[in-house]
C-alpha cells in the first residue's frame, strides 16, 4: 500500500514551506505529484527521487530538469 502525503506533510518531509511546494507545482518545477479526486497527493518515493536529482558536486554545476 502506498502512503500518500498531503501538501503540508510533503513540505515538512522536504523541510520546505507549503507555499513553496504550491509555487513549484504551479511552475512545473517541483516533485511529481498525483491529483486524486481533485486533491493533490505526494508519494515519499517520488520526493526522495526529487531530492536525489538535486545532487551536485560543485556550485558551478547547473540544475537539470528532472521529472521523477
Amino acid at each position: 500500500m502506498c502512503n500518500f502525503l498531503k501538501t503540508r506533510q510533503a513540505a515538512e518531509y522536504l523541510g520546505l514551506s507549503r507555499r513553496t511546494l504550491e509555487s513549484w507545482r504551479t511552475s512545473g518545477r517541483g516533485p511529481v505529484y498525483r491529483k486524486i479526486s481533485g486533491c493533490v497527493r505526494y508519494v515519499p518515493d517520488d520526493l526522495d527521487k526529487f531530492v536525489d536529482a538535486a545532487k551536485r558536486t560543485s556550485t558551478s554545476q547547473t540544475a537539470e530538469v528532472v521529472n521523477a
